[in-house]
C-alpha cells in the first residue's frame, strides 16, 4: 500500500489506524529480533497494518509455525489477502480482544509471542484493557508480548500486566518508536 494510501486510512478511521505512515522494516526487524524462532510454533500478530511485520515474520518463522493475525481495517486485510500468499497466516477480521478465541478455533490453546502494532493512546482504557488482559490469557507461562509505541504513555498499563517490561528505542521509524518486551515470571 502507497504512503497515500496509508495516510487516507489514517483519516478514515484515526481511532484504529495509529500512524500516518507504515512502520519501517528496520522497526520489524527490531522487534524480530527479541523472537526466538526456533521456539515459536504460534505466533500471534495484532494490528498488522500494511503487512510490514507479516512478512518479516513469516520469513523467519518455521515451516510448521501458525501466525494469527487480527486486523479490524478491511482495506488492509484486502491488502494483506491479496500481497501475501503464505499457508501459515491465518488472517482475522476482527478485534484484537479476541485473541483467545481465535487461537481455541484453530486449534491452539495458547502461543509464544503476541507482536503488536496497536496504538493504544488513541484507544479507549476498557478496550486497552480488554486486548491486553486476552493476550495475558494466550500467551504462554513463558511467552512475550512485543508491543511498539511512539511515546511511553503504555508503560504503567503493560506493567499493571506483565511481571517485567523492558523497552528501547529505534530512531530508524518514522516517527521513532519505543518497543516494549514483556514477559511473566515463570509462575504464570
Amino acid at each position: 500500500m502507497a504512503k497515500k494510501s496509508y495516510i487516507s486510512q489514517f483519516f478514515k478511521d484515526s481511532k484504529e489506524v495509529g500512524a500516518v505512515a507504515p512502520s519501517s522494516k528496520s522497526l520489524g526487524r527490531k522487534i524480530c529480533s527479541f523472537i526466538d524462532f526456533d521456539k515459536a510454533d504460534v505466533i500471534v500478530e495484532l494490528g498488522p497494518g500494511n503487512g510490514v511485520f507479516t512478512k518479516l515474520l513469516l520469513e523467519r518463522m518455521k515451516p510448521n509455525s501458525k501466525l494469527l493475525a487480527l486486523e479490524t481495517n478491511a482495506a488492509f486485510c484486502n491488502l494483506i489477502r491479496e500481497s501475501i500468499k503464505d499457508d501459515r497466516l491465518i488472517l482475522v477480521e476482527d478485534s484484537a480482544e479476541h485473541i483467545t478465541k481465535y487461537l481455541e478455533q484453530n486449534g491452539y490453546h495458547s502461543c509464544q509471542y503476541v507482536v503488536s502494532s496497536l496504538p493504544y493512546t488513541v484507544f479507549p482504557s476498557e478496550l486497552k484493557n480488554a486486548i491486553l488482559d486476552d493476550a495475558v490469557k494466550a500467551l504462554n507461562k513463558d511467552g512475550m508480548y512485543l508491543q511498539f509505541q511512539y511515546s511511553l504513555n503504555a508503560l504503567k498499563l503493560l506493567k499493571s500486566k506483565f511481571d517485567q517490561v523492558n523497552y528501547t528505542f529505534s530512531l530508524l521509524n518514522f516517527p521513532p518508536a519505543f518497543v516494549y518486551r514483556c514477559t511473566f515470571n515463570q509462575a504464570k
